[in-house]
Formats: structure tokens, sequence, C-alpha cells
């Protein structure tokens, strides 16, 4: 039996509404320490993970681990159909092929239910290594999102380098070349407008601008993104949800050589 409440159900809607385009369904796995998920994007380019710790949930019971398959699709249509202060409670059977959803508003004058039918999905886990990342830049998520959107109408690929002066976004396409360099500033006054440039070695890396433009639709998570790098691997790009968890994307870094046969390998 599984039985969790969120007083917070809008940050449900934010979850979902930022990985439904990149994954279109995936196996929701819930155990006694939360709600989990990992998929590879349709194109199996890109990586989700996705954590919401169950002390997070005003009430969580899990009697035994299971896994859910879902539309994230349906899913979405679902959460729409939720106020964003409305409180939202999950259920479903051990052995069951559907999970209730049940919005309440704040004032408790509204109560609605939904069923979704679950699916099969057949899924396998990629082991993520734990990485001693070279540069970690920690900056304002909407500053991160202007970037990623602005330099998608020059070009298709960027190359973000980090050093001591800055974090550097570079594209060029036939339009010409755009550049846009955030420097650290830890003595802003608010600290959601600080950015944090973690450098223990400088590193430069290539990416399809995108899937770091379909990352942002994470804003609404987080105040903040962090963008973790180290040569040859994939960038880490998380989002820290309100002390609840976390949602991180992982994107392999295109290899110059590659580039003229198209796409990116996957993580």
């Amino acid at each position: 039996m599984l039985e969790a409440r969120l007083v917070q159900g809008g940050m449900l809607k934010k979850v979902v509404d930022a990985v439904k385009d990149l994954v279109t369904e995936a196996n929701i796995d819930v155990s006694s320490s939360g709600f989990q998920l990992q998929a590879m994007d349709t194109s199996h380019v890109s990586l989700i993970a996705m954590h919401l710790r169950s002390d997070a949930f005003e009430h969580f019971r899990c009697d035994r681990a299971m896994s859910m398959g879902m539309s994230l699709a349906n899913l979405a249509k679902v959460l729409k159909c939720a106020g964003n202060d409305d409180i939202v409670t999950l259920k479903a059977n051990d052995d069951g092929d559907t999970v209730t959803f049940m919005f309440e508003s704040p004032k408790e004058d509204r109560v609605s239910d939904f069923e979704l039918k679950l699916m099969d999905i057949d899924s396998e886990h990629l082991g993520i290594p734990d990485t001693d990342y070279c540069a970690t830049v920690t900056m304002p998520s909407g500053e991160y999102a202007r970037i990623c959107k602005d330099l998608s109408s020059i070009g298709d690929t960027v190359v973000i380098s980090a050093t001591k002066d800055g974090v550097k976004f570079t594209t060029s396409g036939d339009v010409g070349t755009a550049n846009v360099t955030v420097r650290q500033n830890t003595t802003a006054d608010k600290k959601e407008d600080q950015t944090i440039i973690d450098l223990k070695e400088p590193v430069a890396l290539t990416f399809a601008l995108r899937y770091l433009t379909s990352f942002a639709k994470a804003t609404p998570l987080a105040t903040h993104v962090t963008l973790s790098m180290t040569r040859e691997l994939p960038v880490m790009v998380e989002y820290a949800i309100q002390d609840m968890g976390f949602l991180r994307f992982y994107l392999a870094p295109k290899i110059e050589d590659e580039d003229m046969e198209g796409e990116d390998e996957a993580p």
C-alpha cells in the first residue's frame, strides 16, 4: 500500500512539466526513502534523475517497494487539474494497475480525485558514478534559462568554458557568434542573485543547445541551478527542490570529430 500526502502539490506539477517533453513514459520507483525516477530521453542522448525524499511529505506510507509505470503526458494532464496551492495525495495498492490522485484546496472546500492507469515499462537503471568534477558553477536559474534561450537563436551548439575569470557560453551560426560571460558574484544583496564558481581546473566542453534549453524548463523549481563539469564526461545540471530532493539532467559533451555525424553519444 502506498499513501503519500504532499502539502506543496504545485511542486509535483513543476517537476512533471520539467521532464515530460524529454521523457514520454517512465517508471517511478517508490520505497521508504521516497520517489525516484531515472530515464533516458526519447533520443537516448540525455539522462534524467529525480528524487523526492519521503520526509518531505506530510504523510508517507510505503509498505513495500514498488514501481509505477506512467505516461508522463497523461500524468501532466491529471496534475493540471490541481490548483497550484492544492494538497496532493497519492494512493496505490501494491498489485494494483492504477494510482489515485486526490487534490484538496487549502480551505478544504473542494476535493477531487483522479485515477491514472499504470503501464508496464521495461527500463534498466544506469549506474551514475560519483564524479569528482573539475568545475562546479552555481548560478541563478533564470539567468541560465535566458542564456540558453538567447544563444539558441544564434547557433545549435554551445561551448561552456569555466576558468578563474568566470564561466563563458559561446556559440556560432549563420547569424554570427555570441559570447556570454558570467563572473563569480558572492556579494549580491539577494542570495538568489549570487553566482558561485568552484574551480579545481579550467574545463571547456561543447553541448547541444536544444537539450540545455530543455533542461531550463525546470527553472520554476529552484532559484539556482548548478552545472558540474569535468573533461570528457557528461555535464550534470542540477535543480535542488526546496528541501525535498533534486532533479538532475546529464548530457554528454559533443566530440569535435563526431559533430559532422549528428547526435551525441548517450552518457
